[in-house]
Parts: structure tokens; C-alpha cells; sequence
């Protein structure tokens, strides 16, 4: 019988010192959390960085077009460029409206860090003031390109095709296509043309 004791007590003894961790294997796993977390976080950014903020004015559109959609009225985009604020009115006959949902109740702000370049229209280019754009029941969007910076001078271009309402997004400058230019020898075979008809 003392020896039955004996081995229950040396089967507790190494069961006993197995339990745990040993103060070298916390330091390397800490070792490790500290190592993956000096990768993790230079890549997880607290404030807006300019492509989120282009995510959601391209969200902005696309709300927005279903809005003149399913009300059947024109909605008109409003920015103000020098102060960094965005907003929608919805035109009601001969008023303007502010939208039913409550996200529109107040005028948007881009964040401090990005700024608008430039909006590049139908009329012309724009580099500070109020611009409009509108969106109507059918779907169609007015074209527009609008160029956003941020304090590191990135640039992000958002690009909107009028007749499908298509956006492209660009981290480069996307200029308006050159309308087509009829070479001078070419006129006067039109010319002829149409005259024949």
C-alpha cells in the first residue's frame, strides 16, 4: 500500500509541474503580439484618408441617384469647395427641398486633411466656389470630374459618364475627353454630302 501511495504522489508531482507557462514562453509570445502589432497598426489609420473619403462621396452619388429615381424629381448636389461642404436639395417645382432623410439634414463636411482641387464640368473648370450637380429621374447624372488632394498632395479623381452614371475612380488626374475635331480637308466632302441629300 505504501507504495501505491507513493506512485499516486509522483504522478501528481510531474502533473503538477507541468501545468502553466514558464516565464520564457510569455516573453516570446509577447515577443510576437509586439512584432505583429508594429505591422498591424501603421496600416490602420484613425482619421479619414482620401480614399475612404472617395468611397463615400461615390456612395453619396449613387444614394443620391436613387433618390431622383424613386421620387421622380431632380435632386441637385451642392458643393462649396472652399469650405469643404457637400449637400442635396430636392427640386419640387419651382422649390428646393431638403431630402426627407434624416442623413441630410445637415450639410457634410470633408475632413480637415482633404480638399477639393478642382471640379471639372459641362461649363468649365472650377477651383473654388459653389458648384451643382444634378441628378435626374431617369438616372441620368450631369458629367462631372472632381479632383480631391490630401495634406500629402495625393490626388484622387472621380469621374462620373453622364448617360450611364458610371464612376471611375483614379489615383491620377483624369482629364475631360477632347471633342472631336473634323480635319479641314474632311468639311468639304460633308459638305457635298448633305448637299446631295
Amino acid at each position: 500500500m505504501g507504495e501505491g501511495v507513493q506512485g499516486v504522489q509522483g504522478v501528481k508531482g510531474v502533473r503538477g509541474s507541468s501545468s502553466g507557462f514558464t516565464i520564457l514562453e510569455i516573453i516570446i509570445v509577447l515577443f510576437l503580439l509586439v512584432g505583429l502589432l508594429g505591422i498591424v497598426l501603421p496600416r490602420i489609420s484613425l482619421e479619414e484618408n482620401l480614399s475612404s473619403v472617395g468611397r463615400r462621396m461615390v456612395g453619396t452619388v449613387r444614394s443620391l441617384q436613387s433618390l431622383a429615381m424613386s421620387s421622380q424629381k431632380t435632386v441637385r448636389l451642392y458643393v462649396d469647395m472652399d469650405r469643404g461642404l457637400y449637400w442635396p436639395m430636392v427640386l419640387d417645382g419651382n422649390q428646393e427641398k431638403i431630402p426627407t432623410d434624416p442623413t441630410w439634414a445637415i450639410p457634410l463636411n470633408l475632413p480637415a486633411t482633404i480638399r477639393i482641387s478642382d471640379i471639372l464640368l459641362s461649363q468649365g473648370k472650377k477651383e473654388s466656389g459653389r458648384v451643382d450637380l444634378s441628378f435626374y429621374p431617369t438616372g441620368r447624372i450631369d458629367p462631372m470630374t472632381m479632383h480631391m488632394m490630401d495634406t500629402k498632395n495625393n490626388i484622387l479623381a472621380i469621374a462620373i459618364e453622364p448617360v450611364t452614371g458610371a464612376i471611375r475612380m483614379s489615383d491620377e488626374r483624369i482629364e475631360p475627353p477632347r471633342p472631336l475635331v473634323i480635319p479641314e480637308r474632311v468639311k468639304p466632302l460633308l459638305k457635298t454630302a448633305t448637299a446631295s441629300l
